[in-house]
């Protein structure tokens, strides 16, 4: 959408009601914007302000955050900046440009990375150089843009050199290089937005916690093929670092140990609970098959009885045929004859 090119004011903070002053005073023109657009693809890393500063002659009207949060202007993104250390980047940092990026419907996000000078100033040392912190602002996604060497303190001709609309940070006042809020004059000006911190994650904590337990990271490091002198690790620490690496190993080895002899045992215990309950099932069966056979109702009495009375039938006296009763037998007589036979006498 076409506007007029209109002279450039200030606001009473110093911070510049248009962000554009290229054109003599009293002249008025119509210009497109030609902001930057945010990145739709993410298959390529940021690029760094001075390959795509904004050129745009436009003016670049000064914004409440209620005509920004209602998607105004219609015609160029809006322009958010956050500024940060951004050392050892975690997940804390990334919430925080998230949020920046999200703040309005149209944002442009555009992130400063102080120096190492600026930094080891009025900070303290980093674990990451400036060359390792940019590069990895580069490759976040909600990153637009990345100014290097940003400045401590925000100044109108910074904010007017990149057109910035909005400057994204935490509420907490933010006390370093002898003032008690940099942020103070953003403040003023009605162009300050917080964003939220994430609680248990940040780079003191992280560094923190390598400090605690240093031990630890300098015997991992040592046993990664890391000299000593690398580490700045003295010969006797050297010595006992790698003494314990040995012990842990030695520990490792009889853990393993009792481990598979534990799963032995359970092996061996689950075959004999097996055997005992197989053997407990065949000694039931062996019984019950005895006990059908040779117990009081079994089938061996059974048969015993059947014969017992065929025998008795056998040797029973038979009636004679026509009913007569039978002469009584005298007590007979057995003799063993010298032959070995048995005759009745």
């Amino acid at each position: 959408m076409p506007v007029l090119l209109a002279s450039n004011a200030e606001s009473e903070t110093g911070i510049p009601k248009s962000l554009s002053n290229e054109l003599p005073s009293g002249t008025m023109e119509e210009i497109e914007h030609t902001c930057p657009q945010p990145r739709l693809t993410l298959c390529a890393p940021a690029p760094f302000a001075g390959q795509t500063s904004c050129q745009c002659r436009a003016p670049h009207e000064k914004l409440t955050i209620a005509q920004a949060r209602r998607g105004t202007p219609v015609d160029r993104p809006v322009r958010v900046y956050a500024d940060g250390i951004f050392d050892l980047f975690h997940s804390g940092h990334a919430r925080a440009l998230m949020q920046a990026k999200t703040l309005f419907p149209n944002s442009y996000l555009l992130v400063g990375v102080c120096s190492d000078d600026l930094t080891h100033k009025f900070k303290g040392f980093t674990v990451m150089n400036e060359a390792e912190r940019y590069e990895a602002l580069r490759h976040c996604r909600y990153v637009d843009e990345v100014i290097r060497d940003a400045p401590w303190t925000l100044t109108p001709e910074f904010l007017e050199k990149h057109k910035i609309d909005f400057v994204a940070h935490d509420d907490i006042p933010y006390s370093s290089a002898g003032s008690d809020d940099v942020y103070k004059h953003i403040k003023e000006a009605g162009m300050f937005v917080p964003t939220q911190r994430t609680e248990g994650i940040s780079t003191s904590d992280i560094i923190t916690r390598i400090v605690r337990d240093y031990d630890v990271y300098a015997r991992r490091n040592l046993q990664r093929g890391y000299t000593a002198k690398e580490l700045n690790v003295s010969f006797i620490n050297e010595k006992k670092y790698r003494f314990q690496n040995q012990v842990d190993k030695m520990k490792e080895k009889v853990k393993n140990v009792e481990e598979r002899s534990k799963e032995f045992v359970n092996r061996v215990e689950e075959k004999s609970h097996d055997l005992i309950q197989k053997w407990e099932e065949k000694s039931r069966e062996f019984i019950g098959n005895f006990l059908e056979l040779f117990g009081p109702d079994g089938a061996w009495k059974q048969m015993f009885q059947e014969r017992s009375g065929r025998m008795l039938q056998a040797f029973s006296p038979r009636q004679s045929p026509t009913g007569s009763p039978t002469r009584e037998r005298s007590p007979s007589r057995w003799k063993i004859h010298k032959t070995g036979f048995v005759a009745m006498a």
